[in-house]
């Protein structure tokens, strides 16, 4: 009898302390998930800072192109206003399509294309744009993790126990997106 009721013990300690690793690292894989998001979220503010700069640059050039300038400005608040990964995405997706535009204007002014502001403002953006795609193969990458675990079996049964649910990828919906804008000197 002592020795069934220590297999019992030892049986439920095991599941126990399975329970609780397997809940332990969803956990923390959903915090790594937080923090790679926190870091899209860093690298965007600083693309939204360097945008006025750029716009304003550009203006100081270029001040008949009064549409590009407003598209610019109105894609920059979206993605700045929007809420959600969806969303999100799909105001980043909008605002690389105006910077597009921008950098297309900046094309037919030689001065522009030789400011030095401008060049060094284009550069920032530049590595702002990677360090972005960086941080979203970071998150992208933390979010299949998750998620498989969430999915797949036993560590499932714990999710769906402690109510974990998958997270979405943050994407690009227009595969034309999928570089950084590039200006050609």
């Amino acid at each position: 009898m002592a020795l069934i009721t220590g297999v019992i013990i030892a049986v439920i300690v095991i599941i126990v302390l399975w329970l609780g690793g397997t809940f332990n690292s969803l956990v923390s894989l959903r915090n790594r998930t937080k923090e790679a998001w926190s870091d899209i979220d860093v690298q965007l503010k600083r693309r939204y800072d360097l945008i006025p700069n750029l716009v304003e640059t550009v203006k100081g050039y270029a001040a008949h192109e009064k549409q590009v300038f407003e598209n610019v400005t109105a894609a920059r608040a979206k993605a700045m206003s929007a809420q959600g990964l969806s969303d999100k995405a799909q105001a980043e997706n909008a605002l690389s399509a105006t910077l597009k535009s921008l950098f297309a204007v900046s094309e037919a002014y030689p001065d522009l294309k030789a400011s030095v502001n401008f060049l060094e403002l284009q550069r920032e953006l530049t590595d702002t744009e990677d360090k972005v795609q960086a941080a979203r193969r970071f998150y992208n990458t933390n979010v299949m993790e998750f998620n498989t675990r969430v999915e797949t079996i036993p560590s499932n049964v714990v999710a769906a126990i402690a109510g974990f649910k998958q997270m979405d990828l943050f994407g690009l919906e227009n595969p034309a997106e999928r570089n950084a804008p590039q200006v050609r000197f």
